[in-house]
C-alpha cells in the first residue's frame, strides 16, 4: 500500500478569494498589507517536493521511501508558471524571491529560470533579490551557472561537520567535504553565502563550536536554527530544542561578541559580529523568541498552492489561475500572460489580506489551540 503525501486534509483548491467583503491595503511604498499590517514582501516558492537527503527533521526516510508518492511532472509548476507567479508577486510589492524545495538543483535547467525572474524589477525599480536554498551537494557544478543566471545568493543547509553525524542527520553517505568544496567555490565565484545548523539536543550541539569556529575562519555567515515543530512527522518535542541562548552562551565561551541585531525588522536572524574581525553569525529562535508579528512571507509550493505561514495547515491552490484557457487560446501570448498575472496578483492580494497568522507565538501563549496537522517542510520549502 502507497503512502499518501502529507498535504493537509483541508487543504483548499479554490482559487478565487471573494473581495466583496474587503478591500486590499498597501502601505505608502505599495507593498500590500496583511491583516496585522505586514507587508508582502518575501516569496519563497519551491520548485520541487524531492530531495537527495533523507533528513530526520524534514524528509525522514521512514515516511519519505520508495513508496511515497511524490509529485508528478504534470504536477510540478513549469518554469513559465514560476515566473507567471514571480511577477504577480513583484507587482504586489515583493522584492525578494527565495527558490527552495525538496533539493530545488534537482529541477534541470534550473538556470534558465532565474535567468527569466532576473529581468523583473520591483516597485522601487530595482532588480528583484534572487537567493535559493540548497544541500549544496550539486553546487559544485551548478554554482557558476546559478551566478551568470542572475541568482545572488544561496543558502547552504549543513548541520555538521562530523561525517558520522551528518550522515545520521541527513539519512545519506554523501560526503561533507563535497558540500564544503562547493560552498567555497561558491563564495568564490563570488556568490553570497550563508549556512544554516539546525542544532537539535543531543544529536549535533556538539557541532556549534566546531562549526562556528570552520565558518568564522572561511569568512562566510552560520546561522544557528532552533528544532522547529514544522509538519507533523519530524517527531518535535520540546525537549529536544536546543535554545539560541544556549547556542550564544556556549558560543561565548571561546568567542567574544558584539551584538549587530537585525538587517530589517522582518528578518527572522538576530545577528552577532565577532569582535575580532569582520565574520559574524545569526540566531533564528523561532521557538524561544517567536518573530512572527514580523514576518513578511508567502511561500509557494511546487504544485502552486499558496501558503501565508510555515505552520499552515491549509492553502489555496493557484494553478488553475496559471493554467487557465483564457478566450480558449491554444497558445498564450503576452496578452494571456498579462491577464494571468493580473488575476493572480488579484487573488494573491485579497487572500494577503484577510493574513492574521502568528503560529509561534501561539505556541507560547495558547499551544492547545496548535493542535492538528500541519504541512511538511519539505512540501513547502522551509
Amino acid at each position: 500500500m502507497k503512502t499518501i503525501k502529507l498535504i493537509p486534509v483541508n487543504q483548499s483548491k479554490n482559487s478565487v478569494i471573494s473581495s466583496s467583503s474587503h478591500s486590499a491595503k498597501s502601505n505608502n511604498n505599495g507593498q500590500s498589507l496583511d491583516a496585522l499590517g505586514r507587508a508582502l514582501t518575501d516569496v519563497r516558492i519551491s520548485l520541487i517536493d524531492k530531495c537527495n537527503f533523507r533528513c530526520t527533521y524534514c524528509m525522514p526516510k521512514s515516511v519519505f521511501n520508495h513508496n511515497y508518492q511524490f509529485l508528478t511532472k504534470n504536477d510540478l509548476l513549469s518554469f513559465s508558471e514560476v515566473y507567471l507567479l514571480s511577477s504577480a508577486f513583484v507587482k504586489l510589492g515583493t522584492e525578494k524571491i527565495r527558490l527552495t524545495g525538496g533539493e530545488p538543483l534537482l529541477r534541470k535547467n534550473i538556470d534558465i529560470l532565474i535567468k527569466e525572474i532576473a529581468d523583473l524589477r520591483t516597485m522601487r525599480n530595482n532588480p528583484v533579490e534572487i537567493a535559493l536554498t540548497t544541500n549544496g551537494v550539486l553546487l559544485m557544478d551548478k554554482a557558476e551557472k546559478l551566478l551568470d543566471a542572475g541568482l545572488k545568493r544561496i543558502t547552504v543547509s549543513l548541520d555538521s561537520l562530523d561525517q558520522s553525524i551528518f550522515e545520521s542527520l541527513s539519512d545519506t553517505n554523501f560526503n561533507v567535504k563535497k558540500i564544503l568544496r562547493g560552498i567555497e567555490h561558491a563564495k568564490k565565484i563570488g556568490l553570497g553565502v550563508k549556512v544554516n545548523m539546525v542544532v537539535k539536543r543531543g544529536v549535533n550541539d556538539c557541532q556549534i563550536i566546531p562549526m562556528a569556529e570552520y565558518f568564522k575562519e572561511n569568512q562566510i555567515t552560520l546561522r544557528f536554527i532552533e528544532f522547529m515543530d514544522v509538519g507533523s512527522v519530524n517527531s518535535w518535542e520540546k525537549q529536544k530544542v536546543f535554545s539560541s541562548q544556549e547556542v550564544l552562551d556556549l558560543l561565548n565561551q571561546k568567542f567574544n561578541f558584539v551584538y549587530a541585531g537585525r538587517d530589517n525588522v522582518s528578518e527572522v536572524s538576530e545577528k552577532w559580529k565577532y569582535v575580532d574581525d569582520s565574520a559574524e553569525i545569526g540566531l533564528i529562535s523561532s521557538v524561544s523568541k517567536p518573530f512572527c508579528r514580523n514576518c513578511s512571507r508567502a511561500r509557494v509550493s511546487a504544485e502552486g498552492i499558496l501558503y501565508t505561514c510555515l505552520f499552515a495547515s491549509s492553502g489555496v491552490d493557484l494553478k488553475p489561475i496559471l493554467r487557465a484557457k483564457i478566450n480558449e487560446a491554444k497558445h498564450r501570448t503576452i496578452n494571456n500572460e498579462n491577464r494571468i498575472v493580473h488575476n493572480l496578483k488579484k487573488n494573491i492580494g485579497n487572500l494577503w489580506s484577510l493574513r492574521n497568522d502568528r503560529y509561534s507565538e501561539l505556541r507560547i501563549t495558547n499551544p492547545k489551540r496548535l493542535v492538528g496537522k500541519k504541512i511538511e517542510m519539505s512540501y513547502i520549502g522551509g
